[in-house]
């Protein structure tokens, strides 16, 4: 089964994370990702820009609206997300908590639904 592990933490201010702050943040990542590739359950990984970078698309009867920022004002984002293929809930924890987001944020945990895969719709 896919469980998406969902990274919400507060975005830090221009120059409040030190040079070498972000280099051992990138290690720790990657170190991450490397150990789930090796474990054979990463199917995806995405670390998204800031919240200043994005853009929201709706569609209301048929008027497109597209406006700049984040579609919430809160003090936490989206800040990536792990696709994983795991054997159940307790093993998508197991790697939530290896996750070194977990140390200055909060992972979500959830499991999917359905997902296009090679096509096609799976549950």
């Amino acid at each position: 089964m896919r469980y998406t592990l969902l990274m919400h933490y507060r975005e830090p201010g221009e120059g409040e994370i030190s040079a070498e702050g972000i280099a051992q943040a990138q290690e720790a990542f990657g170190a991450y990702g490397r150990a789930l590739a090796s474990a054979g359950v990463l199917v995806s990984a995405d670390v998204l820009q800031s919240t200043a970078a994005t853009t929201t698309v709706t569609c209301r009867e048929g008027v497109l609206r597209v406006q700049d920022g984040p579609f919430a004002e809160t003090k936490e984002a989206l800040a990536g997300v792990f696709v994983l293929d795991l054997p159940d809930l307790d093993a998508a924890i197991g790697w939530a908590e290896k996750c070194p987001g977990a140390q200055w944020g909060v992972i979500e945990v959830r499991p999917t639904a359905t997902a296009f895969v090679n096509g096609a719709w799976t549950s």
